[in-house]
């Protein structure tokens, strides 16, 4: 069964609007859902605290062109690590500062005649200029900045998304890489997700185009079919790494043909892919954002995957079939794993949780005083950053760390 095609947008949007709402009226913030405790005042100004201080630090590190009008945080060859702390400055609120025009200065002029956000790396590289990626972080950043101005810039750059996407025929069909321009058949969960949800949060603008001009969209069936073979759901899959066990069945894996989270040997005699907690919240997000309904049992077998395998500490499980147990290696992503774990969670629309053998819980809760312990604090200014001592995926920048970590503060609050 398939919702229609604003009903999960609508759903989630519904959910902010009644926080947002309850919170102005004064009503009681201390919720219990069958026993278990919501979000309480106190938590929520302690979020609130914690936001306050990293936007502040965000605003800090803020580097500007010499004339001062332009501005980009860490690489600038990499729009999106602008997008990124763009994106967490305005959804807390910051739309008019100085801070984020120069932010904004910078992203446009990063805006290429095909469309894209994106610069040329100097030495060619194989994802290239990582173009995808870029454009997609970079548009839906400047679509929340919420000004007409920008809204042709957006469109141009869902046309060069949509463009982007990988219609070959062959097992990456329906997904998006890194750079389409590389020619080179290739598609990955987390790149195809970040596409999905750009072109979802965005679609607002193709109510803006001139009469005549053509409406820009993805192939959401074909996104589907990609979503499913990422999917190690045998029900649903049916390449032979696709595992039977209890412990991976269910999740998802990186690509259609490679897991990070190592592999075991099934009675089958095949190779079996374990699966991977950020590329589930990647592949929960996705079956969303591609209208497959709650109910699904895809989204159903998913998010009952994620439930029984909630770990705040591990992203990449390098156990080789054991438990998790917390290592370095482990650490690889974890906030990238909060900012979609708290993306797909809220768009999923269920508080609480109900683990197999654990108690149930509220995932907000859990988030939100796992991020507020990790936030580290400057003693000359008091403000607030994150960053993994695990620097793999450039998270040991901690511009990028602390833009993951406030987008899923935010996300997690529902304010």
């Amino acid at each position: 069964m398939k919702r229609n095609r604003k009903g999960w947008a609508a759903l989630i949007i519904s959910a902010f609007a009644f926080g947002a709402e309850a919170h102005a009226q004064g009503t009681a913030l201390t919720m219990t859902t069958e026993g278990v405790e919501g979000l309480t005042e106190s938590l929520r100004q302690e979020a609130r605290a914690a936001i306050a201080r990293g936007m502040n630090w965000l605003r800090a590190k803020q580097q500007t062109s010499e004339d001062g009008v332009l501005g980009h945080w860490s690489n600038p060859l990499h729009p999106a690590l602008t997008g990124l702390p763009l994106w967490a400055l305005v959804k807390g609120g910051d739309r008019d500062s100085v801070t984020v025009k120069r932010a904004v200065a910078f992203l446009q002029s990063c805006s290429r005649p095909d469309g894209g956000i994106y610069r040329d790396p100097p030495e060619k590289t194989r994802g290239g200029g990582l173009s995808n990626y870029n454009t997609a972080i970079c548009m839906v950043a400047l679509h929340l900045v919420g000004d007409p101005e920008l809204v042709p810039i957006v469109q141009r750059a869902r046309a060069f998304v949509a463009r982007s996407q990988h219609l070959g025929g062959d097992i990456y069909h329906g997904g998006m890489g890194y750079d389409a321009g590389s020619g080179r058949a290739y598609a990955d969960l987390s790149n195809s997700y970040i596409a999905f949800e750009a072109m979802r949060m965005t679609e607002s603008v193709e109510d803006l185009r001139r009469t005549g001009e053509e409406r820009v969209d993805l192939n959401w069936e074909a996104a589907r079919q990609f979503i499913e073979r990422t999917h190690n759901e045998p029900s649903v899959n049916p390449q032979p790494w696709v595992s039977d066990d209890p412990r991976d069945r269910g999740g998802f894996v990186y690509h259609p043909q490679q897991t990070r989270a190592g592999t075991y040997v099934g009675k089958d005699g095949a190779v079996k892919f374990r699966s991977m907690p950020g590329m589930t919240y990647a592949g929960l997000l996705s079956y969303i954002y591609a209208n497959v309904d709650r109910t699904d049992p895809r989204v159903e077998a998913t998010i009952n995957w994620a439930v029984n395998h909630w770990n705040l500490n591990v992203n990449n499980p390098k156990s080789e079939g054991k438990e998790p147990h917390d290592t370095q290696d482990e650490r690889e992503g974890l906030f990238y794993l909060y900012n979609v774990m708290a993306k797909g969670l809220a768009a999923y629309g269920q508080d609480v949780l109900r683990p197999r053998d654990r108690p149930a819980f509220n995932w907000r809760v859990q988030l939100i005083q796992h991020l507020l312990s990790l936030q580290k604090i400057e003693a000359e200014t008091g403000y607030g950053y994150w960053v993994n001592e695990v620097g793999r995926y450039w998270e040991s920048d901690p511009v990028l760390v602390t833009s993951y970590a406030l987008i899923a503060l935010q996300t997690a609050l529902g304010e």
